[in-house]
Order: structure tokens, then sequence, then C-alpha cells
């Protein structure tokens, strides 16, 4: 054999041993996943739906190809706000968090849970699913989507003191998770204090703030019925929260994984919405210790939690408060387009529109 030969046989040979070192690596395309999703450990839709869906479902379905490592918000010590910062820049892949709390990032993450828009869950998932694409033209800017939507349960006050009627919090400061809840205390004569999730507690036992808003479920989580006394069950909102991807890390996944993925997110998205669903009375009857229709939460036998239900009344002054005060300050806050696009999508299936002032 010549010197050539002898050459081209060497370099074939290395060459295949490469491919047979390279192929198995690139045949498995192990894909990690950092995600970052739920304001607290201790709530059913970390602990029912994202733990068993994300953590083990994932990379079980892939058989071991995606790998996911989970945390919820005090984990990685976030409060909320930061969420869509960190997904954008990279920091983490896929990160949850009510629409409400980034809507400073973004105005029109505020129109699909506006404080007083929707009375039941049913309508809040549908105006969510209408408004996405929407809510995507304007996120994918900035090189973020949502891949899913889901609900907390019935954003109600859990109050230090009794509260029996929307007069009865004229003059208390109230925790709100922003946006156009803010907007609602302001009507009803409150005080809104901004407070991230994993800090209401304290401020609660510390006298910080009178009262909270949050889920029925959420607030039992977080036991908040251990720093307050009274819970008025307004639905004033459901915290509809987004699973946000960067947009640049999604488009890079090949597309079984990014097949699969979807997948998994459309499932979590049922199961979530259903979770929201059940959530709201079983956490009511839960805090009030009512063990009949507390299978989710904990029940609250030491000091359970006196409820006060909406009246027709109160409800009716919430619709009220969001065509004369909700909608004209978002629309301020996020520009007369908003206001146009709020119209044509939401509109038709809320029955309010906005009228411009």
């Amino acid at each position: 054999m010549t010197r050539i030969g002898t050459m081209c046989r060497a370099l074939l040979g290395a060459a295949l041993g490469m491919a047979m070192l390279a192929g198995p690596a690139q045949a498995q395309g192990q894909v990690n996943i950092q995600a970052v999703t739920q304001p607290s450990p201790g709530i059913p839709q970390w602990t029912r739906v994202d733990i068993p869906m994300l953590r083990e479902g994932l990379p079980q379905r892939s058989n071991g190809r995606i790998r996911v490592t989970l945390a919820s918000w005090p984990e990685r010590n976030l409060n909320g706000p930061e969420i869509v910062r960190l997904v954008r820049s990279g920091q983490v892949d896929i990160g949850a968090v009510p629409l409400n709390t980034v809507a400073g990032d973004v105005p029109l993450l505020d129109m699909p849970d506006l404080a007083g828009l929707n009375p039941d869950i049913g309508q809040a998932r549908r105006v969510a699913e209408a408004l996405t694409p929407e809510l995507n033209r304007g996120l994918e800017r900035i090189g973020v989507r949502i891949i899913a939507t889901a609900p907390y349960p019935a954003q109600v006050l859990f109050c230090r003191d009794k509260v029996n009627s929307l007069a009865d919090l004229r003059g208390k400061r109230i925790r709100t998770g922003g946006g156009s809840i803010n907007d609602f205390v302001t009507a009803v004569g409150g005080q809104a204090v901004g407070i991230g999730f994993p800090e209401v507690y304290g401020a609660l036992e510390r006298g910080v703030v009178d009262c909270a808003i949050t889920g029925t479920g959420s607030g039992n989580g977080a036991r908040w019925y251990e720093v307050t006394t009274h819970m008025y069950a307004l639905p004033v909102a459901w915290s509809t929260f987004g699973y946000f991807v960067n947009l640049n890390w999604w488009n890079r996944l090949d597309a079984p994984t990014r097949d699969l993925i979807t997948t998994t997110f459309a499932e979590l998205q049922d199961a979530q919405w259903k979770l929201g669903e059940e959530a709201t009375e079983d956490g009511i009857a839960c805090n009030i210790g009512q063990r009949q229709g507390c299978s989710i939460g904990r029940l609250v036998e030491n000091r359970p939690m006196t409820v006060t239900r909406a009246t027709p009344e109160d409800l009716q002054t919430l619709r009220g408060i969001l065509t004369n005060n909700v909608l004209p300050a978002f629309v301020r806050r996020c520009g007369a387009a908003c206001g146009e696009t709020y119209n044509r999508v939401v509109a038709p299936i809320s029955g309010v529109r906005y009228e411009a002032r």
C-alpha cells in the first residue's frame, strides 16, 4: 500500500471512530429545562400539577431525554415581577407568573383578568384563550411567548378583622398582586399595597396590611388562616397566569421535543383550569373548618375563619367598577390600541364594552 493509501485509510478510520462516538450522543439529544413556576411549594397547583406533569412527567414521556429542574419562587428567592425578565434573558427556559404581576413590563397582560371582568372561571378561560394570540404578538417582540394559561382559585379577600361588604374595605390597606386590582382597591376607598406573595404572611401577621387578595385555596396553602380571621368571598379576579418560554430557546428545540412539550402543556393547561374550579369552593370549605367539601387543601380546625359571601348588590357594584374605573385606567396605561383590542376580542365574551371618556 502506498503512503497516500495508508494515510487515507488512517483518516477514514479516525472519522469512523469519531462518528461512532458522536452518533449516540446526537441521537439522545439530551434537553435540560430550567423552570420556575409557582409562588409557594404548598399550593396544589405545584403539588398536584406542576410536579407530576413537568418534573416527573416530561422525563418519563421522553424516556429520559428531557430533564426538568423545577423550582418554586421561594426556592429561587423570587417574588414574581422578575419572572418574565429571567425568561427573556435566558436565565430560565420556562417561568410561570400571574399576568397582572408582570403587566408593568407588558401592560396588555393585564387584560385577560381585569378586576371585575370574569364573574366565573369558565368565562376567565374563554377570555384568556381568545387573547393569547394577541398577547404573544406583543411578547414575541421581546423574545418571549406564552405556551399555556391557567388560573388560581377565585381571588378573594383575607382580612385580619371582620369584612362583610365592599363598604367595609374603605380605609383598609390591602395587599394586591398589582395591575387592575389596584384600581379596584382605590375605587372602593382602600389603599393598595404591593407585596410579593411569599412575603404576605409576615405582612398580615405584623399588621403591615389589613387584608390581602389571593385565591381561596392559595391562601389556604400558604396558611394565611393563621394570620387572618375573615374571608370576603367576592370573586374579584382569578389571577390568571401564564407559562412563559424564552423564544430563542423554544425555536432551537427540535420538532419532536417541541411537539412533546406542547402536548404536555396543553394537558397541563386543562388540569390547571379544572383544579382552579375545584379549588375555589374547596378553599372556602377548608378555611372555615368545614370537613365536607375540603379534600384538596388543609382543613382548619383550630380557629377556623369566618366567610361572608358577596351579595348581588356587591357583584353589581363590582361590574360598575369595571366599567367606570378599571377599564378606563387600564386603557390609560396600555394605550388606545388596547381599548380597541378589548372591544374586538373581549367585549363579545364579557358583554361590557370600553367607552372612551
